[in-house]
């Protein structure tokens, strides 16, 4: 279980881990959860579906909903100092209570549903790994335009949380 809060920045996932983000006044508070589906006997790397419920506030205020199974990554040589995971769900799904005018095209139109993506990178002291804290970038998009085709991005998020393993 974890909670992180975020905000909106203005670019794709490419442009932000390129510094070409602006951030604006629209900020998500969510909880999360993880299950883990299948680990691998002999390497560090799992397959987990995360869930995530939120509160979208500042240009609209909204509710949404996602779900999207996830590949985690946990074999870094440096894990006896910092454990590291990284986790990445490129397909997942996402509900929104209400179209966001930040994910309306020219055309004005837009939709409750659109793909979710998420990227995390999460740390932990190794003596005490149950306590994770994680750097995520929490993505919406029409998976280019195949969910829907009314031009526009859809909502981007970076967001500091932390996870409590049980």
């Amino acid at each position: 279980m974890g909670i992180y809060a975020g905000k909106y920045y203005d670019t794709e996932p490419a442009g932000f881990s390129q510094g070409k983000a602006s951030y604006l006044n629209h900020h998500i508070v969510a909880v999360t959860a993880s299950k883990m589906l299948w680990h691998a006997e002999s390497w560090p790397f799992a397959i987990e579906l995360d869930g995530m419920m939120g509160h979208q506030y500042g240009l609209a205020t909204l509710q949404e909903v996602a779900v999207a199974p996830v590949a985690r990554w946990h074999g870094f040589p440096w894990n006896h100092y910092l454990q590291t995971d990284v986790r990445f769900g490129p397909l997942g799904i996402s509900y929104t209570s209400i179209v966001s005018p930040l994910e309306r095209g020219p055309s004005g139109d837009g939709s409750h549903f659109l793909n979710f993506l998420l990227f995390e990178l999460g740390f932990s002291l190794p003596e005490k790994q149950e306590h994770e804290v994680f750097f995520r970038l929490h993505h919406r998009c029409s998976a280019y335009d195949t969910i829907n085709s009314f031009g526009a991005n859809g909502e981007d998020f970076f967001a500091i949380g932390y996870r409590q393993y049980y």
